[in-house]
C-alpha cells in the first residue's frame, strides 16, 4: 500500500511539473521515424526482468506480451519452459516492431501490446512496473488518444507502445541484424551493456549518442542474439502436512467409523470405473478401423510440428500441407541470398514443384485463417506451412508466380513490355480478386495493403493479389495501430484508424493511376501520385493534351485508339480516390466499368503468349 501511494504521488508530481515546462527529453513519447519506408515490419527483442511477485513464470510473462512461454524460452536460452524463474532473471522477449503515425506531422517507431486494465491500474504505474519503463505513460497517453486518464475503466483496453527500432539499411550492411531494446540502469555503464550482449560500445554510442540517462531506452546493436547463463531452478517443494492429534478416544472412534466408511465407498467406486473402463475399450474395438489407419498420418504431421504452436492453427491441418523445416531448409540451400526473391520471400524445389516461401519471424495464424477461407484464381494460393519449433518461425508456402510483382515490371525499363490491353487486364484481375474478398467471404475480408508490388505476375501475365499478413476479417472497425504503405493509405484510415473495404478501394485506385502513368505512387519528394490527377481529364478547345502528357511514355504511341479506355479507367481512379469513403464506389461497380472499356473486346492474347515474356 505505501508503493502504491508512492508511485500515485510520483505521477501527480510528473503531471505537475509537465503543466509548467516541456519535458527535457525528446523521448518521453516515443522514437521518430519515417512512414516513406516500403519493408514490412520487423521482429525484434526487448529485455525483460523476471520480478516477483507476478512474473516469476513464463506463462506470466507471456501473457504480458501475448506471447507463447516457448517464444520466450528459446531465445532466452531456458530449457524447460515450465521451470519458474528468479528475480531479476534475464529474458529476452520477442515483439513486432512497425513505424506508426500518431498525427500528421508524427510517427513514432513502437511495438503495440494490448493491456487490460485492473483496479488500481494507472498508465504510469503499468508503464513503470509491469514493462519496466520499457515505454513511458506520455507515449501511452499519445497513442490512445481517445482515453482519459484520469478516467480509467476496470476492462478497458489500452495499447502500450514498446519503444523498439527496426535496423536500417546502413546498419544491416554492418552485419546488425537486431537493435535490443534495454532499459539503461543506474549501475549500468556502455560498456557493461556490450558485455552482456556482445556489442560494442562504439556500435551503441553510433545508435544512441552518449547521453542516455538511467531508465531510458538504449537500442543495442547485434548480429546474432546473446546466449545469456540462466540460474536452474528445482520446481518448489510441497509444504509438509502438518501431524494430526486425536486428544480422545471418541475422536478416535469416530475417525476410525469414517476411515471404514470410505474404505468401503473407494472399493466401489474403482469397482464401477473398472467396468465402465471394459465396457468402453470392447466399444471402441467395433469402431471400425478406418480410425487406425488415420492415426499414423496424423502422428506424422505432429511429428513436424511444436504441439504448443499448433492449437491455433489446427483447423488448416486438412486443408493445407504440413511441410517439414528439412525440406525448406533443403530447397533454399539453407535460406541462401541466392533463393531469396525479395523481403523474406525465397523460392525452392520440393518435390520438383518450384514454390515461394515465405519466412517469417512472427505468429502467422492470423493469416493462415482468413486464407483458409478464400479461393479464387486472382489471389495466390497458399500451398502449405511449417512452424519450426526450434525457432519459433513460421513459414507460408505459396505458389510460384513466374513474372513477379507488377511493381518491378511498372517501373523498370520493362514497362515498354507492358502493352495497355495488358495493364487493362492486369487492372480487372485485381479488381475481381478484391470483389471476391469483399463480397463472398463471411466476414468479408479487408487487405489493408493493396499496392503494385502486392500484386504478382504469372506466366500468362495476369494478375493475382499477394501477402495477406495486415488483412483483416471483419470491417467498419477502429484500429490505432496504423500499418501500411505511405502513398497507397486511405485518409481516412490515416486520421481515425477506420477499417472497411473502402480502404482498399482507395489502394486500388492508386494502382490503376500507376497503370496508366508509370510512376510511382509517392515521388522522391515525398509527393503522393493521387494529389496529382486534378483536372486531368479536363479538355481545352476537345483537346485532351494534358491526359496524354500525364500517361506512361511508353503508351503514348498507342495513342489515339486507347485515348477513351485510358480516360476511362482514369475517371474509375478517380471515383476510387474520393475523400468520403462513402462515395467511393463498390469492386462490382468498378468491375463494371473497367470491363466497358472496348479494348476488352479483343483477344488480348494476341498481344501476348506466356513464352513471350521470360519469367524470372
Amino acid at each position: 500500500m505505501k508503493n502504491r501511494v508512492l508511485c500515485i504521488l510520483t505521477t501527480l508530481f510528473l503531471y505537475l511539473l509537465g503543466c509548467d515546462s516541456q519535458p527535457e527529453e525528446p523521448t518521453t513519447t516515443g522514437y521518430t521515424c519515417s512512414l516513406n519506408q516500403t519493408t514490412s515490419p520487423c521482429q525484434t527483442y526487448v529485455y525483460y526482468r523476471a520480478m516477483a511477485p507476478d512474473f516469476l513464470d513464463l506463462p506470466s510473462v507471456g501473457d504480458l506480451f501475448s506471447l507463447s512461454r516457448l517464444m520466450i524460452s528459446k531465445p532466452s536460452n531456458i530449457s524447460s519452459p515450465s521451470s519458474p524463474l528468479v528475480p531479476s532473471q534475464s529474458l529476452l522477449v520477442p515483439v513486432q516492431c512497425s513505424c506508426n503515425r500518431i498525427n500528421s506531422s508524427m510517427a513514432i517507431s513502437y511495438a503495440g501490446i494490448n493491456f487490460t486494465i485492473k483496479k488500481d491500474d494507472t498508465y504510469y504505474l503499468v508503464s513503470t512496473n509491469q514493462f519496466q519503463n520499457l515505454t513511458s505513460f506520455q507515449s501511452v497517453i499519445v497513442v490512445n488518444p481517445t482515453l482519459v486518464p484520469t478516467n480509467l475503466t476496470i476492462g478497458v483496453n489500452v495499447i502500450f507502445p514498446i519503444f523498439c527500432k527496426c535496423p536500417d539499411k546502413t546498419q544491416v550492411e554492418k552485419q546488425t541484424k537486431y537493435l535490443i531494446s534495454y532499459v539503461l540502469q543506474p549501475s549500468d555503464n556502455f560498456s557493461s551493456i556490450a558485455t552482456k550482449f556482445g556489442s560494442s560500445v562504439q556500435s551503441i554510442i553510433d545508435v544512441n549518442g552518449n547521453n542516455i540517462k538511467p531508465f531510458q531506452t538504449v537500442f543495442v546493436p547485434v548480429s546474432r542474439l546473446p546466449i545469456f547463463t540462466q540460474p536452474v531452478v528445482a520446481a518448489a517443494a510441497p509444504p509438509p502436512t502438518a501431524p494430526v492429534s486425536i486428544k480422545t478416544s471418541e475422536n478416535k472412534g469416530k475417525v476410525r467409523g469414517l476411515s471404514a466408511g470410505l474404505g468401503i465407498c473407494g472399493f466401489l467406486l474403482i469397482l464401477v470405473c473398472g467396468l465402465w473402463g471394459y465396457r468402453e475399450t470392447m466399444m471402441k474395438k467395433n469402431r471400425g478401423k478406418y480410425r487406425d489407419e488415420e492415426k499414423p498420418q496424423m502422428s506424422q504431421k505432429k511429428k513436424t510440428v511444436d504441439v504448443h504452436l499448433m492449437d491455433d492453427v489446427s483447423d488448416c491441418l486438412d486443408k493445407y500441407r504440413v511441410f517439414g523445416i528439412d525440406e525448406l531448409v533443403e530447397a533454399t540451400d539453407n535460406f541462401d541470398e541466392k533463393c531469396l526473391l525479395q523481403g523474406s520471400v525465397y523460392k525452392g524445389y520440393i518435390n520438383g514443384i518450384l514454390y515461394a516461401i515465405k519466412k517469417m519471424k512472427w505468429n502467422a495464424c492470423e493469416e493462415l485463417k482468413i486464407l483458409q477461407k478464400v479461393n479464387h484464381g486472382n489471389l495466390v494460393k497458399l500451398e502449405g506451412f511449417c512452424i519450426d519449433p526450434e525457432d519459433a518461425n513460421c513459414y507460408l508456402i505459396y505458389e510460384y508466380v513466374e513474372n513477379g510483382s507488377l511493381h518491378s515490371w511498372l517501373h523498370s525499363s520493362r514497362s515498354e513490355q507492358l502493352t495497355w490491353k495488358m495493364r487493362l487486364r492486369v487492372a480487372i484481375d485485381v479488381a475481381n480478386g478484391l470483389q471476391y474478398i469483399h463480397e463472398h467471404t463471411q466476414p468479408r475480408v479487408v487487405h489493408k495493403d493493396i499496392k503494385s508490388s502486392n500484386i504478382l505476375l504469372d506466366g500468362y501475365m495476369r494478375a493475382k493479389i499477394a501477402n495477406f499478413g495486415l488483412a483483416k476479417s471483419g470491417c467498419n472497425a477502429i484500429t490505432m495501430h496504423i500499418v501500411g504503405t505511405q502513398g497507397y493509405i486511405a485518409p481516412e484510415y490515416l486520421t481515425d484508424g477506420v477499417v472497411s473495404t473502402k480502404m482498399d478501394v482507395f489502394s486500388f485506385g492508386v494502382v490503376l493511376l500507376e497503370l496508366v502513368s508509370g510512376r510511382e505512387a509517392i515521388n522522391e519528394e515525398g509527393k503522393v501520385l493521387w494529389s496529382t490527377v486534378d483536372g486531368i481529364l479536363e479538355k481545352k478547345d476537345g483537346n485532351t493534351e494534358r491526359l496524354i502528357e500525364w500517361m506512361d511514355e511508353s503508351l503514348r504511341s498507342e495513342e489515339p485508339n486507347l485515348i477513351e479506355s485510358v480516360a476511362n479507367v482514369v475517371s474509375v481512379a478517380i471515383a476510387c480516390l474520393h475523400r468520403d469513403p462513402a462515395r467511393r464506389p463498390s469492386m462490382v461497380d468498378i468491375v463494371y466499368a473497367l470491363c466497358k472499356s472496348d479494348d476488352l473486346f479483343s483477344d488480348v492474347s494476341q498481344d501476348f503468349s506466356p513464352g513471350l515474356v521470360v519469367a524470372r
